[in-house]
């Protein structure tokens, strides 16, 4: 860094800070750390105007970002102050750590609000078939793993995109013959369909006349028998075969996923869906201290005894603790790729059917209002138009005889397709729209096919959505999707895939700006867990949760977006911790 930058840096940090920093009181403990030479982004102005334009006290000159802060102190898990590398070294005292970070960018700690921490440790732990191209090439590597495993054991895995895979589902007839001596279960990639060989179904006990869930699909070939591919709800017949994974199991998962969730800048995640047995292997990591990083649990509606014994324990009134438990996911209608969402009028691709939803998937819409009654915040899984507008209503006629639930920050997650005349009510309603940019990009390829040229217009409509004044955060819905923020961060301010394509962005109009892109992942993801008051914004007082990285997303973005491909995380830190640490040239 050159000594002109360096003096700009704190000109800069000194003019936009002076009065947030603070010098030690007579007798008051110097920080336990501090981060030095940095590009820190704090987020403390304003927030975009709703066409994305920055806020007037943001510092942007009109062509370029500068970072408002060059250093940051922390002590008791707290930020104490933030400034100019001169104005923080005020701190310093014996024991302080620094770590000069050599121009790396710092931002507010990212947070990921929808993730499935279980199942993207279970990928680390299994057969991973995302990304996997065709049923040949899933099948390989599932008889690389049977080669290695003990005859009869079950092989697991998912990854495998029911949506791109929509046209030509794979069956059990190759994997029987290359996996015949163990009993084979993949999850596809966003979990709305299944695929097992004949000894899976053996173990099951499935047969051609085996009951079906309502909302669900078991696919029967021609001879009559199972094929091996469930769909949307009847995954279920499988996955309730499958040996349930021991307590060590579960624990190994949870903190493998939370790992590589730190590992990739993350310093919180909401999770969507935790079950009973999950919410057993939480409450004893927490109790252990070994939570790695701040944990926001969504209960499963579909486990009813859980939000019974919830409903009458109460939600966690406290934001401090490192697992907090006040929101519970609900399941409204299945999903756009595999055609379970539901849909207003026919798909486009399939004339006569519209999906599945309410009571047919498996929604229990008594239960939701008395969880809402009893104060915990709702997240309802909807993606299409007749299923975002069907949720929609459910909520505002429990508004109607509970006026005060109104006030619980209720999230419709994914809030994928939208009816011209829904857009609005989201915002109405006070509802959050909880989205993923990769879906949109990974969607793209047949997304239109599924819903026409005009339907089209109304999904993953984010720059609609916020010109209508929702709430919004970004997610990646790990492990169906990759939860790199670098990733994350391009799709929204591009719509563009990591391939470049289209040209120009697919639907431009919906893009973000990066200001709003950042606050997705940041700051309206801490309001999205009640927690806007102690993170999502680097000042004095917060919570001292920060992310490093070694690209400046906010310069790079203007200059240059698709370079934000190429960004790494370098340091996380979670209440003053340093939970990952990549080599660092020039650390102390």
């Amino acid at each position: 860094m050159t000594i002109r930058y360096s003096l700009l840096l704190s000109v800069i940090a000194l003019s936009i800070l002076i009065g947030c920093e603070r010098p030690p009181a007579s007798g008051e403990a110097p920080a336990d750390l501090i981060i030095t030479n940095a590009k820190v982004y704090t987020l403390q102005w304003d927030n975009p105007t709703l066409d994305g334009a920055p806020a007037t006290n943001a510092p942007f000159d009109g062509e370029r970002w500068s970072p408002d802060a060059a250093a940051i102190a922390m002590r008791d898990g707290l930020i104490v102050a933030v400034g100019s590398h001169e104005s923080v070294q005020r701190w310093v005292g014996p024991q302080t750590r620094l770590r000069d970070v050599n121009g790396a960018t710092v931002l507010p700690g990212l947070v990921d609000s929808h993730t499935h921490v279980f199942e993207l440790g279970a990928l680390l732990d299994q057969v991973n078939l995302t990304g996997v191209a065709s049923e040949a090439e899933a099948i390989a590597l599932i008889a690389a793993r049977a080669a290695k495993t003990p005859e009869g054991e079950w092989i697991t895995g998912s990854g495998w995109d029911e949506g791109a895979w929509a046209d030509n589902y794979p069956n059990k007839t190759a994997l029987s013959e290359a996996v015949p001596n163990h009993p084979v279960y993949m999850g596809s990639l966003h979990g709305f369909a299944g695929w097992a060989n004949q000894r899976a179904l053996d173990e099951a006990g499935i047969t051609a006349e085996s009951a079906i869930p309502r909302g669900g699909e078991m696919w029967i070939g021609s001879d009559g028998e199972p094929t091996g591919l469930f769909i949307n709800r009847a995954t279920q017949m499988m996955a309730n075969a499958l040996p349930p994974p021991s307590a060590e199991t579960l624990e190994r998962h949870a903190l493998l996923g939370l790992e590589q969730m730190a590992e990739d800048g993350y310093v919180a995640v909401h999770d969507a869906g935790d079950n009973s047995a999950m919410m057993t292997t939480l409450l004893r990591l927490e109790a252990a201290g070994k939570l790695p990083i701040r944990f926001y649990a969504m209960l499963s509606l579909r486990d009813e005894p859980l939000i019974r014994e919830w409903i009458e324990r109460g939600p966690d009134a406290d934001t401090e603790s490192r697992l907090v438990t006040r929101s519970v996911k609900a399941y409204y209608d299945g999903a756009l790729g595999s055609r379970g969402a539901r849909l207003l009028a026919d798909y486009s691709d399939m004339p006569g059917h519209r999906g599945v939803s309410g009571s047919n998937y498996g929604f229990d819409e008594a239960l939701m209002a008395d969880a809402m009654r009893a104060g915990f915040q709702i997240a309802i899984h909807a993606i299409g138009d007749a299923g975002n507008r069907e949720a929609m209503d459910i909520l505002e006629r429990v508004y109607e005889t509970d006026p005060a639930t109104r006030q619980l920050r209720h999230r419709i997650e994914h809030a994928q397709v939208i009816a011209p005349a829904d857009m609005g009510r989201l915002a109405e309603l006070g509802l959050i729209a909880s989205m993923e940019p990769p879906h949109a990009m990974e969607d793209k390829t047949w997304a239109e096919a599924r819903l026409g040229p005009t339907r089209i217009l109304g999904a993953y409509a984010w720059r609609s959505l916020r010109e209508a004044g929702t709430q919004i955060t970004f997610n990646a819905d790990n492990p169906g999707s990759d939860h790199s923020i670098f990733y994350g961060l391009h799709s929204a301010v591009t719509r563009r895939d990591p391939s470049l394509q289209p040209t120009g962005g697919w639907y431009p109009e919906q893009r973000f700006s990066i200001d709003e892109a950042i606050r997705a992942y940041t700051t309206w993801s801490a309001y999205a867990s009640f927690r806007g008051d102690e993170t999502g914004v680097i000042e004095p007082g917060r919570w001292a949760d920060l992310t490093v990285m070694d690209i400046d997303p906010f310069d790079v973005a203007v200059r240059n977006p698709d370079a934000l491909l190429s960004g790494k995380i370098l340091m996380t830190i979670v209440g003053g911790d340093v939970l990952y640490e990549r080599s660092l040239a020039g650390a102390e």
